[in-house]
Protein backbone atom coordinates (compact mmCIF):
# COMPACT_ATOMS: atom_id res chain seq x y z
CA UNK A 1 0.00 0.00 0.00
CA UNK A 2 1.15 3.54 -0.77
CA UNK A 3 2.11 5.62 2.25
CA UNK A 4 0.73 8.92 2.41
CA UNK A 5 3.68 11.53 1.38
CA UNK A 6 4.79 13.88 3.82
CA UNK A 7 4.75 17.50 3.57
CA UNK A 8 5.90 18.82 0.11
CA UNK A 9 6.00 15.62 -1.35
CA UNK A 10 3.80 14.21 -3.95
CA UNK A 11 0.01 14.58 -2.44
CA UNK A 12 0.93 17.94 -1.32
CA UNK A 13 2.01 18.60 -5.14
CA UNK A 14 -1.67 17.55 -6.20
CA UNK A 15 -3.03 20.06 -4.03
CA UNK A 16 -1.26 22.77 -5.50
CA UNK A 17 -1.94 21.55 -9.08
CA UNK A 18 -5.70 21.46 -7.92
CA UNK A 19 -5.86 24.76 -6.55
CA UNK A 20 -7.14 26.08 -9.98
CA UNK A 21 -9.67 23.11 -10.34
CA UNK A 22 -12.19 24.98 -12.45
CA UNK A 23 -16.46 24.31 -12.45
CA UNK A 24 -16.92 21.12 -15.41
CA UNK A 25 -13.23 21.12 -16.09
CA UNK A 26 -9.98 19.49 -15.02
CA UNK A 27 -6.33 19.98 -15.05
CA UNK A 28 -4.51 16.89 -15.88
CA UNK A 29 -1.71 15.65 -13.78
CA UNK A 30 -0.05 13.20 -16.15
CA UNK A 31 0.31 16.73 -18.94
CA UNK A 32 2.55 18.46 -16.22
CA UNK A 33 4.51 15.46 -14.86
CA UNK A 34 4.42 13.50 -18.52
CA UNK A 35 4.41 10.04 -19.02
CA UNK A 36 5.01 9.75 -22.83
CA UNK A 37 7.92 8.24 -23.59
CA UNK A 38 8.50 5.82 -20.70
CA UNK A 39 9.77 2.81 -21.26
CA UNK A 40 8.43 0.38 -19.26
CA UNK A 41 11.12 -2.94 -19.12
CA UNK A 42 9.29 -5.99 -17.43
CA UNK A 43 6.47 -4.58 -15.34
CA UNK A 44 5.59 -8.13 -14.15
CA UNK A 45 8.85 -10.67 -14.02
CA UNK A 46 12.12 -11.29 -14.29
CA UNK A 47 14.79 -10.30 -17.73
CA UNK A 48 14.92 -13.90 -18.55
CA UNK A 49 11.13 -14.25 -18.52
CA UNK A 50 10.78 -11.00 -20.84
CA UNK A 51 12.78 -12.69 -23.65
CA UNK A 52 10.71 -15.82 -23.65
CA UNK A 53 7.85 -14.08 -23.83
CA UNK A 54 9.21 -11.69 -26.90
CA UNK A 55 10.39 -14.90 -28.52
CA UNK A 56 7.01 -16.59 -27.88
CA UNK A 57 4.01 -13.99 -27.36
CA UNK A 58 0.18 -14.59 -27.90
CA UNK A 59 1.33 -16.38 -31.34
CA UNK A 60 3.90 -18.27 -32.91
CA UNK A 61 6.11 -16.67 -34.67
CA UNK A 62 4.60 -16.90 -38.27
CA UNK A 63 1.53 -15.84 -36.73
CA UNK A 64 2.85 -12.50 -35.34
CA UNK A 65 4.54 -11.71 -38.44
CA UNK A 66 1.46 -12.26 -40.48
CA UNK A 67 -0.42 -10.34 -38.09
CA UNK A 68 1.74 -7.86 -38.29
CA UNK A 69 1.64 -7.69 -41.87
CA UNK A 70 -1.79 -6.79 -41.78
CA UNK A 71 -2.29 -4.58 -38.85
CA UNK A 72 0.71 -2.66 -39.61
CA UNK A 73 -1.59 -0.32 -42.38
CA UNK A 74 -3.77 0.74 -39.57
CA UNK A 75 -1.43 2.25 -37.61
CA UNK A 76 -3.10 5.74 -36.14
CA UNK A 77 -5.91 4.40 -36.86
CA UNK A 78 -9.50 3.72 -34.44
CA UNK A 79 -9.53 -0.29 -34.08
CA UNK A 80 -12.56 -0.29 -32.60
CA UNK A 81 -15.18 -2.33 -35.30
CA UNK A 82 -12.84 -2.14 -38.18
CA UNK A 83 -10.47 -5.15 -37.96
CA UNK A 84 -11.96 -8.33 -37.98
CA UNK A 85 -9.48 -10.02 -35.14
CA UNK A 86 -8.36 -13.86 -34.92
CA UNK A 87 -10.50 -15.86 -31.83
CA UNK A 88 -6.77 -16.64 -30.79
CA UNK A 89 -6.69 -13.86 -28.27
CA UNK A 90 -10.64 -13.91 -27.17
CA UNK A 91 -11.53 -14.39 -23.89
CA UNK A 92 -15.05 -16.51 -23.18
CA UNK A 93 -16.77 -13.40 -22.12
CA UNK A 94 -18.46 -10.05 -23.75
CA UNK A 95 -17.95 -6.43 -23.30
CA UNK A 96 -21.20 -6.99 -22.15
CA UNK A 97 -19.98 -9.20 -19.48
CA UNK A 98 -17.20 -6.99 -18.40
CA UNK A 99 -19.45 -4.03 -18.01
CA UNK A 100 -21.23 -6.27 -15.16
CA UNK A 101 -17.89 -6.92 -13.41
CA UNK A 102 -18.27 -3.07 -11.90
CA UNK A 103 -20.79 -4.68 -9.63
CA UNK A 104 -18.37 -7.25 -7.94
CA UNK A 105 -17.88 -4.75 -4.98
CA UNK A 106 -21.36 -3.13 -5.46
CA UNK A 107 -21.34 -2.97 -1.58
CA UNK A 108 -19.53 0.12 -1.61
CA UNK A 109 -21.97 2.27 -3.16
CA UNK A 110 -24.00 0.64 -0.43
CA UNK A 111 -21.97 2.19 2.15
CA UNK A 112 -22.00 5.17 0.02
CA UNK A 113 -25.46 5.30 0.14
CA UNK A 114 -26.28 4.80 4.18
CA UNK A 115 -22.99 6.73 5.07
CA UNK A 116 -23.54 10.41 6.81
CA UNK A 117 -20.48 11.87 5.61
CA UNK A 118 -20.77 13.54 2.77
CA UNK A 119 -17.45 13.10 2.04
CA UNK A 120 -16.95 9.86 3.33
CA UNK A 121 -19.39 8.96 1.05
CA UNK A 122 -17.29 10.21 -2.30
CA UNK A 123 -14.60 7.66 -0.76
CA UNK A 124 -16.72 5.03 -0.80
CA UNK A 125 -18.22 5.80 -4.35
CA UNK A 126 -14.65 6.25 -5.60
CA UNK A 127 -13.10 3.23 -4.41
CA UNK A 128 -15.62 1.40 -6.00
CA UNK A 129 -15.39 2.97 -9.65
CA UNK A 130 -11.55 1.85 -8.59
CA UNK A 131 -12.12 -2.02 -7.73
CA UNK A 132 -12.74 -3.09 -11.07
CA UNK A 133 -9.49 -2.45 -12.43
CA UNK A 134 -7.77 -5.30 -10.98
CA UNK A 135 -10.26 -7.34 -13.80
CA UNK A 136 -8.94 -5.15 -16.68
CA UNK A 137 -5.41 -6.53 -16.32
CA UNK A 138 -6.27 -9.38 -17.97
CA UNK A 139 -4.76 -9.20 -21.71
CA UNK A 140 -7.93 -11.12 -23.23
CA UNK A 141 -9.77 -9.58 -25.58
CA UNK A 142 -13.44 -9.54 -25.07
CA UNK A 143 -15.96 -10.12 -27.60
CA UNK A 144 -17.31 -7.66 -29.55
CA UNK A 145 -21.51 -7.84 -28.46
CA UNK A 146 -23.55 -8.34 -31.61
CA UNK A 147 -26.33 -5.33 -32.47
CA UNK A 148 -29.18 -6.01 -29.96
CA UNK A 149 -27.18 -8.61 -27.67
CA UNK A 150 -27.76 -8.29 -24.06
CA UNK A 151 -26.42 -9.57 -21.36
CA UNK A 152 -28.22 -9.91 -17.59
CA UNK A 153 -27.74 -10.50 -14.12
CA UNK A 154 -29.82 -11.00 -10.99
CA UNK A 155 -29.10 -12.95 -7.81
CA UNK A 156 -25.98 -10.47 -6.58
CA UNK A 157 -26.26 -8.22 -3.67
CA UNK A 158 -29.66 -7.76 -4.95
CA UNK A 159 -28.86 -5.85 -7.93
CA UNK A 160 -30.45 -6.39 -11.30
CA UNK A 161 -28.27 -5.40 -14.23
CA UNK A 162 -28.80 -5.60 -17.58
CA UNK A 163 -26.96 -4.32 -20.66
CA UNK A 164 -27.55 -3.84 -24.66
CA UNK A 165 -25.53 -3.34 -27.22
CA UNK A 166 -27.95 -0.55 -28.88
CA UNK A 167 -25.15 0.67 -31.90
CA UNK A 168 -23.22 -1.24 -34.46
CA UNK A 169 -21.00 1.39 -36.12
CA UNK A 170 -19.59 3.03 -33.27
CA UNK A 171 -20.37 0.20 -31.14
CA UNK A 172 -21.87 1.29 -27.78
CA UNK A 173 -23.18 -0.68 -25.27
CA UNK A 174 -25.79 0.95 -22.72
CA UNK A 175 -26.39 -0.41 -19.10
CA UNK A 176 -28.52 0.01 -15.99
CA UNK A 177 -28.29 -1.59 -12.59
CA UNK A 178 -30.30 -1.31 -9.95
CA UNK A 179 -30.90 -2.27 -5.94
CA UNK A 180 -32.33 -0.72 -2.93
CA UNK A 181 -29.08 1.57 -2.59
CA UNK A 182 -28.43 2.72 -6.02
CA UNK A 183 -28.88 2.71 -9.54
CA UNK A 184 -26.00 2.83 -11.66
CA UNK A 185 -26.32 3.96 -15.60
CA UNK A 186 -23.95 4.19 -18.26
CA UNK A 187 -23.81 4.72 -22.20
CA UNK A 188 -20.24 3.68 -23.43
CA UNK A 189 -18.58 4.11 -26.53
CA UNK A 190 -14.67 3.55 -26.86
CA UNK A 191 -12.17 4.90 -29.23
CA UNK A 192 -9.00 3.48 -29.71
CA UNK A 193 -5.80 4.45 -31.29
CA UNK A 194 -4.01 1.83 -32.85
CA UNK A 195 0.00 2.73 -32.43
CA UNK A 196 1.91 -0.72 -33.69
CA UNK A 197 2.78 -2.37 -30.99
CA UNK A 198 0.23 -1.28 -28.37
CA UNK A 199 -3.12 0.46 -28.65
CA UNK A 200 -4.44 3.61 -26.37
CA UNK A 201 -8.51 3.27 -25.55
CA UNK A 202 -10.20 6.21 -24.52
CA UNK A 203 -13.19 5.46 -22.99
CA UNK A 204 -15.96 7.97 -24.25
CA UNK A 205 -18.54 7.13 -22.01
CA UNK A 206 -21.38 8.92 -19.70
CA UNK A 207 -21.83 6.98 -16.21
CA UNK A 208 -24.32 8.16 -13.64
CA UNK A 209 -25.13 7.05 -10.13
CA UNK A 210 -28.07 7.71 -8.17
CA UNK A 211 -27.76 6.93 -4.47
CA UNK A 212 -31.20 6.50 -3.10
CA UNK A 213 -31.42 7.64 0.36
CA UNK A 214 -29.77 11.15 0.15
CA UNK A 215 -31.05 11.67 -3.91
CA UNK A 216 -27.60 12.25 -4.91
CA UNK A 217 -26.04 12.04 -8.72
CA UNK A 218 -22.43 11.24 -9.13
CA UNK A 219 -20.71 11.59 -12.60
CA UNK A 220 -17.62 9.37 -12.99
CA UNK A 221 -14.96 9.93 -15.98
CA UNK A 222 -12.64 7.28 -16.17
CA UNK A 223 -8.74 7.34 -17.48
CA UNK A 224 -7.56 6.12 -20.57
CA UNK A 225 -6.12 2.88 -21.01
CA UNK A 226 -3.15 1.47 -23.21
CA UNK A 227 -2.72 -2.30 -23.75
CA UNK A 228 0.97 -2.96 -24.20
CA UNK A 229 3.07 -4.79 -26.83
CA UNK A 230 -0.38 -6.27 -28.08
CA UNK A 231 1.46 -8.48 -30.89
CA UNK A 232 5.58 -8.36 -29.92
CA UNK A 233 6.28 -9.60 -26.20
CA UNK A 234 4.51 -10.05 -22.81
CA UNK A 235 0.92 -8.27 -23.12
CA UNK A 236 0.54 -5.57 -19.94
CA UNK A 237 -2.61 -3.09 -19.84
CA UNK A 238 -1.85 0.12 -18.09
CA UNK A 239 -4.13 3.33 -17.44
CA UNK A 240 -2.50 6.70 -16.55
CA UNK A 241 -4.08 9.91 -15.55
CA UNK A 242 -6.84 11.28 -13.44
CA UNK A 243 -10.29 9.54 -12.21
CA UNK A 244 -12.26 12.46 -11.82
CA UNK A 245 -15.80 11.62 -9.71
CA UNK A 246 -18.11 14.52 -9.61
CA UNK A 247 -21.03 14.82 -6.76
CA UNK A 248 -23.42 17.37 -9.12
CA UNK A 249 -25.81 17.31 -6.27
CA UNK A 250 -23.28 19.03 -3.58
CA UNK A 251 -19.92 20.01 -5.66
CA UNK A 252 -17.98 18.16 -3.91
CA UNK A 253 -15.54 15.67 -5.99
CA UNK A 254 -12.91 12.99 -6.37
CA UNK A 255 -9.58 13.53 -8.42
CA UNK A 256 -7.49 9.93 -8.31
CA UNK A 257 -4.13 10.62 -10.25
CA UNK A 258 -2.98 6.92 -11.55
CA UNK A 259 0.82 6.94 -12.04
CA UNK A 260 1.63 5.36 -15.03
CA UNK A 261 4.01 2.69 -14.98
CA UNK A 262 7.96 3.79 -15.51
CA UNK A 263 11.32 2.20 -16.11
CA UNK A 264 10.94 -1.69 -14.15
CA UNK A 265 7.66 -0.91 -13.54
CA UNK A 266 8.22 1.37 -11.01
CA UNK A 267 5.10 2.96 -10.27
CA UNK A 268 2.48 0.53 -11.36
CA UNK A 269 -0.73 0.71 -9.66
CA UNK A 270 -0.59 3.49 -7.77
CA UNK A 271 -3.00 5.86 -7.02
CA UNK A 272 -3.37 8.69 -4.92
CA UNK A 273 -5.59 11.65 -4.44
CA UNK A 274 -8.45 13.36 -2.46
CA UNK A 275 -11.77 14.17 -1.52
CA UNK A 276 -12.68 17.96 -2.12
CA UNK A 277 -15.30 20.28 -1.12
CA UNK A 278 -17.58 22.28 -3.26
CA UNK A 279 -15.26 25.07 -2.19
CA UNK A 280 -12.29 22.59 -3.83
CA UNK A 281 -10.16 22.31 -0.44
CA UNK A 282 -9.39 18.94 0.29
CA UNK A 283 -11.07 16.69 3.05
CA UNK A 284 -9.73 13.58 2.71
CA UNK A 285 -6.93 11.83 1.01
CA UNK A 286 -6.43 8.74 -0.91
CA UNK A 287 -3.80 6.33 -1.59
CA UNK A 288 -3.09 2.52 -2.26
CA UNK A 289 -2.54 0.87 -5.57
CA UNK A 290 -5.35 -0.16 -8.12
CA UNK A 291 -4.79 -3.65 -8.12
CA UNK A 292 -4.93 -4.39 -4.90
CA UNK A 293 -6.49 -2.40 -1.73
CA UNK A 294 -7.17 1.67 -1.43
CA UNK A 295 -6.92 3.56 1.79
CA UNK A 296 -7.81 7.08 3.05
CA UNK A 297 -7.40 9.31 6.05
CA UNK A 298 -8.56 13.13 6.97
CA UNK A 299 -6.31 15.61 5.85
CA UNK A 300 -5.78 19.60 6.08
CA UNK A 301 -6.12 22.28 3.88
CA UNK A 302 -2.54 21.48 2.87
CA UNK A 303 -3.63 17.75 1.89
CA UNK A 304 -1.47 16.77 4.86
CA UNK A 305 -2.76 14.02 7.56
CA UNK A 306 -4.38 15.26 10.72
CA UNK A 307 -2.51 14.39 13.16
CA UNK A 308 -3.88 11.98 15.55
CA UNK A 309 -5.63 10.19 12.27
CA UNK A 310 -4.45 7.05 10.74
CA UNK A 311 -4.82 5.49 7.19
CA UNK A 312 -8.05 3.34 7.51
CA UNK A 313 -8.30 0.25 4.53
CA UNK A 314 -11.48 0.99 2.46
CA UNK A 315 -11.10 -2.05 0.39
CA UNK A 316 -8.90 -5.04 -0.58
CA UNK A 317 -9.21 -6.96 -3.31
CA UNK A 318 -10.24 -10.33 -2.96
CA UNK A 319 -7.31 -13.12 -4.03
CA UNK A 320 -7.89 -14.45 -7.56
CA UNK A 321 -7.72 -18.37 -8.91
CA UNK A 322 -3.95 -19.34 -9.08
CA UNK A 323 -3.23 -20.44 -12.77
CA UNK A 324 -6.85 -19.63 -14.25
CA UNK A 325 -6.52 -19.72 -17.85
CA UNK A 326 -8.05 -16.35 -18.73
CA UNK A 327 -6.68 -14.44 -15.50
CA UNK A 328 -10.42 -14.87 -14.26
CA UNK A 329 -11.46 -13.54 -11.05
CA UNK A 330 -14.00 -15.56 -9.01
CA UNK A 331 -16.53 -13.20 -9.74
CA UNK A 332 -15.20 -13.27 -13.26
CA UNK A 333 -16.43 -17.16 -13.52
CA UNK A 334 -19.98 -15.79 -11.79
CA UNK A 335 -20.53 -13.57 -14.29
CA UNK A 336 -19.74 -16.11 -17.51
CA UNK A 337 -22.22 -19.13 -15.52
CA UNK A 338 -26.01 -19.40 -15.73
CA UNK A 339 -25.98 -19.32 -11.83
CA UNK A 340 -26.62 -15.49 -12.16
CA UNK A 341 -28.92 -16.02 -15.09
CA UNK A 342 -32.91 -15.51 -14.49
CA UNK A 343 -35.86 -17.76 -15.33
CA UNK A 344 -36.75 -16.65 -18.75
CA UNK A 345 -33.43 -15.47 -19.70
CA UNK A 346 -33.42 -13.33 -22.97
CA UNK A 347 -32.11 -15.11 -25.87
CA UNK A 348 -30.05 -12.65 -26.82
CA UNK A 349 -28.05 -13.09 -23.71
CA UNK A 350 -24.16 -13.50 -23.82
CA UNK A 351 -24.08 -16.52 -22.24
CA UNK A 352 -25.77 -18.21 -25.49
CA UNK A 353 -23.22 -16.96 -28.15
CA UNK A 354 -21.89 -20.08 -29.32
CA UNK A 355 -18.57 -18.99 -30.29
CA UNK A 356 -18.11 -17.60 -26.73
CA UNK A 357 -19.68 -21.08 -25.31
CA UNK A 358 -17.29 -22.86 -27.75
CA UNK A 359 -13.96 -20.76 -26.46
CA UNK A 360 -15.32 -21.67 -22.86
CA UNK A 361 -14.91 -25.52 -23.57
CA UNK A 362 -11.41 -25.28 -25.76
CA UNK A 363 -12.46 -25.82 -29.49
CA UNK A 364 -11.01 -22.78 -31.06
CA UNK A 365 -11.82 -23.97 -34.71
CA UNK A 366 -15.24 -23.85 -33.86
CA UNK A 367 -15.08 -20.80 -31.63
CA UNK A 368 -13.66 -19.05 -35.03
CA UNK A 369 -16.00 -20.23 -37.49
CA UNK A 370 -19.30 -19.25 -35.09
CA UNK A 371 -17.92 -16.21 -34.65
CA UNK A 372 -17.57 -15.54 -38.90
CA UNK A 373 -21.49 -17.09 -38.82
CA UNK A 374 -22.76 -14.69 -36.05
CA UNK A 375 -20.62 -11.87 -38.03
CA UNK A 376 -22.11 -12.59 -41.37
CA UNK A 377 -25.51 -12.76 -40.10
CA UNK A 378 -25.02 -9.26 -38.68
CA UNK A 379 -24.10 -7.69 -42.24
CA UNK A 380 -26.72 -9.56 -43.81
CA UNK A 381 -29.27 -8.60 -41.57
CA UNK A 382 -27.97 -4.89 -41.58
CA UNK A 383 -28.15 -5.14 -45.53
CA UNK A 384 -31.85 -6.61 -45.23
CA UNK A 385 -32.75 -3.75 -43.01
CA UNK A 386 -31.64 -1.26 -45.01
CA UNK A 387 -33.40 -2.57 -47.68
CA UNK A 388 -36.84 -2.21 -45.66
CA UNK A 389 -35.50 1.24 -44.93
CA UNK A 390 -35.80 0.10 -41.73
CA UNK A 391 -34.15 1.67 -38.32
CA UNK A 392 -32.56 -0.43 -35.79
CA UNK A 393 -34.13 0.53 -32.15
CA UNK A 394 -32.56 -0.63 -29.18
CA UNK A 395 -35.23 -3.28 -27.06
CA UNK A 396 -34.16 -1.57 -23.33
CA UNK A 397 -32.88 1.54 -24.07
CA UNK A 398 -33.89 5.12 -25.65
CA UNK A 399 -32.16 7.15 -27.30
CA UNK A 400 -32.29 10.62 -25.92
CA UNK A 401 -31.29 12.91 -28.26
CA UNK A 402 -29.34 14.41 -25.67
CA UNK A 403 -25.05 14.68 -26.52
CA UNK A 404 -22.64 14.93 -23.06
CA UNK A 405 -19.26 16.46 -23.59
CA UNK A 406 -16.02 13.71 -22.45
CA UNK A 407 -12.25 14.35 -22.46
CA UNK A 408 -12.42 12.85 -26.24
CA UNK A 409 -15.49 13.65 -27.97
CA UNK A 410 -19.16 14.27 -27.83
CA UNK A 411 -21.60 10.78 -26.84
CA UNK A 412 -25.22 10.20 -28.00
CA UNK A 413 -26.69 9.60 -24.41
CA UNK A 414 -29.15 6.51 -24.27
CA UNK A 415 -31.32 6.36 -20.93
CA UNK A 416 -33.11 2.83 -19.60
CA UNK A 417 -37.04 2.94 -20.60
CA UNK A 418 -37.87 0.79 -17.99
CA UNK A 419 -38.95 -1.74 -19.83
CA UNK A 420 -36.94 -4.59 -18.26
CA UNK A 421 -38.58 -3.52 -14.89
CA UNK A 422 -41.67 -4.98 -16.35
CA UNK A 423 -40.83 -8.12 -18.26
CA UNK A 424 -38.60 -9.04 -15.08
CA UNK A 425 -41.77 -8.90 -12.84
CA UNK A 426 -43.69 -10.84 -15.15
CA UNK A 427 -41.12 -13.43 -15.58
CA UNK A 428 -40.70 -13.84 -12.22
CA UNK A 429 -44.51 -14.12 -12.09
CA UNK A 430 -44.67 -16.65 -14.16
CA UNK A 431 -41.79 -18.39 -12.29
CA UNK A 432 -43.10 -18.19 -8.93
CA UNK A 433 -42.41 -21.58 -7.20
CA UNK A 434 -40.48 -22.81 -9.44
CA UNK A 435 -36.20 -22.80 -9.50
CA UNK A 436 -34.33 -22.31 -12.50
CA UNK A 437 -33.44 -25.00 -14.74
CA UNK A 438 -29.84 -24.14 -15.80
CA UNK A 439 -29.63 -27.04 -18.34
CA UNK A 440 -32.37 -26.09 -19.51
CA UNK A 441 -31.30 -22.40 -20.02
CA UNK A 442 -28.17 -23.61 -21.73
CA UNK A 443 -30.34 -24.40 -24.98
CA UNK A 444 -31.82 -21.67 -25.61
CA UNK A 445 -30.78 -20.75 -29.12
CA UNK A 446 -28.87 -17.29 -29.45
CA UNK A 447 -31.30 -14.98 -31.13
CA UNK A 448 -30.35 -11.11 -30.61
CA UNK A 449 -31.65 -10.34 -34.03
CA UNK A 450 -33.99 -7.80 -35.13
CA UNK A 451 -35.19 -10.07 -38.46
CA UNK A 452 -36.14 -13.76 -38.10
CA UNK A 453 -38.24 -15.51 -40.38
CA UNK A 454 -38.24 -16.51 -44.00
CA UNK A 455 -39.26 -13.99 -46.64
CA UNK A 456 -37.15 -15.18 -49.50
CA UNK A 457 -33.85 -14.39 -47.97
CA UNK A 458 -30.98 -17.00 -45.74
CA UNK A 459 -27.81 -16.51 -44.55
CA UNK A 460 -25.37 -19.20 -43.28
CA UNK A 461 -25.18 -19.24 -39.58
CA UNK A 462 -23.42 -21.64 -37.89
CA UNK A 463 -23.18 -24.55 -40.56
CA UNK A 464 -26.87 -24.26 -40.92
CA UNK A 465 -28.85 -21.77 -43.39
CA UNK A 466 -31.17 -19.71 -41.48
CA UNK A 467 -34.33 -17.96 -42.74
CA UNK A 468 -34.36 -13.76 -42.31
CA UNK A 469 -37.21 -11.72 -42.10
CA UNK A 470 -38.64 -8.73 -40.16
CA UNK A 471 -39.94 -9.81 -36.68
CA UNK A 472 -43.68 -8.96 -35.78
Amino acid sequence: MSAPAKKGGFLSSLTSTFANFGSGAYTKVNSLLGHEGLEVVNPEGGQEDVEEEAIRGRFKQEDRESYWKMMHKYIGSDITSMVTLPVIIFEPMTTLQKMAELMEYSHLLDLADQCEDPHMKMVYACTWAVSVYPAYQRTWKPFNPILGETYEMVKHNGITFLAEQVSHHPPMSSAHAENEHFSYDITSKLRTKFLGNSVDIYPVGRTRVLLKKSNMVLDLVPPPTIVHNLIFGRTWIDSPGDMVMSNLTTGDKVILYFQPCGWFGKGRYEVDGYVYNKDEEPKILITGKWNSSLSCQPCDLEGEPLEGTELQEVWKCTEQPKGDKFQYTHFAHVINSFDTAPQGLLPSDSRLRPDRYALEMGDMSKAGSDKTSLEERQRAEKKLRESKNAEFAPRWFNLTGDKAPTPWGDLEIYEYNGKYSEHRKQEEANAAGKTVDVEQLKKIPFNPWQFEQSEGQSVAYGGQVLPVSQSS
